[in-house]
């Protein structure tokens, strides 16, 4: 079965490169090939400093220290911090944001791309007994899609910096982009703003959301000619306040940037119903959607590294 879901993927990746005409394009089998990996069960789920957690993390920082191009910020490209879990009463150590930088052609402004690799590890187990929360969709997509990303503008330099982050700790707070935010490399006004990743490979409406243009409405006009006409979709929204959970502002590693007033759009996709369960396996996201949806997450920041260009030329 696994073997034929394999041939199955790969055919729809052909299908998909042959049926898209894109100007610039992801490695869509080095994106598969990555959130399958990390949604893996023999990563169980990682939890923050599980051994499975510590699996992804050797995983992330042998490609991202594989590309030409990227320079380290940190030592070893890790940014280390500590945080305490008040639900679980426990001080983590040694947790990792794994932190890639390509220096921009034009511009010392920086483009922040963030997305987090950990999950909620093993729990309760569901009704066919699974235990390991894999967290294909949230957020082995989001990772694999930073991954892949980082790839292309290693070997495309941008127009601004470029900085790309998989964060940890998400699932528990925001931890490890709030350790960023607050011990950022640069000051925080050299920042153009944060690209969020978090949740990008499933569709039943064939949907990817950008959210944050309520509250930073100079990308507007960028984003909706960046996805005129797109497959898919790319709607704007989820950023309204007094909404809910509808407003998403605060629903991921983006939020710790808002706090600290720094522009932040957001690219996921509606909750499904494997959301925060053992079924969010690699068996259950849409290989076609997640590659088009990261090809189109490449074409907003490429049009957004160069519309954005005239304002922080220089600075």
């Amino acid at each position: 079965m696994q073997f034929s879901f394999k041939k199955i993927l790969f055919f729809l990746v052909t299908l998909v490169l042959t049926s898209q005409c894109f100007a610039q394009s992801i490695d869509a089998e080095k994106l598969l090939k990555h959130i399958e990996y990390l949604s893996s069960d023999q990563l169980a789920g990682r939890k923050p400093l599980s051994e499975g957690n510590l699996k992804a993390r050797e995983y992330i920082l042998d490609e991202i220290t594989s590309f030409s191009n990227v320079q380290a910020l940190y030592p070893d490209f890790i940014q280390r911090f500590s945080f305490v879990n008040r639900r679980e009463n426990r001080t983590y150590e040694d947790a990792a944001n794994l932190v890639a930088f390509i220096p921009g052609s034009k511009s010392r402004k920086v483009i922040v791309v963030t997305a987090h690799y950990d999950h909620v590890g093993i729990g309760r187990p569901d009704a066919k007994g699974d235990s390991i929360f894999n967290g294909a969709d949230d957020n082995a997509s989001g990772t694999a899609a930073l991954l892949v990303l980082a790839e292309y503008f290693s070997k495309n330099r941008p127009q601004h910096c470029m900085m790309f982050v998989a964060l940890d700790a998400e699932e528990m707070g925001l931890q490890g982009a709030k350790a960023l935010v607050d011990d950022f490399p640069y000051p925080l006004e050299q920042i153009l703003l944060n690209v969020n990743l978090d949740m990008l490979s499933r569709s039943d409406k064939n949907e990817l959301y950008a959210s944050g243009t309520y509250h930073n409405p100079q990308f507007k006009a960028i984003l909706e000619q960046a996805s005129s006409g797109s497959d898919p979709v790319l709607r704007l929204g989820h950023d309204i306040p007094g909404t809910g959970k509808e407003d998403w502002t605060k629903s991921s590693d983006h939020g710790a940037f808002f706090e600290k007033k720094v522009p932040h759009l957001y690219f996921g996709v509606e909750d499904h119903i494997d959301y925060h369960k053992p079924s969010d396996e690699f068996e259950n996201i849409n290989p076609a959607f997640y590659i088009k949806a990261v090809n189109l997450v490449l074409t907003c920041i490429l049009k957004l590294d160069s519309e954005l260009m005239e304002e922080s030329s220089g600075k």
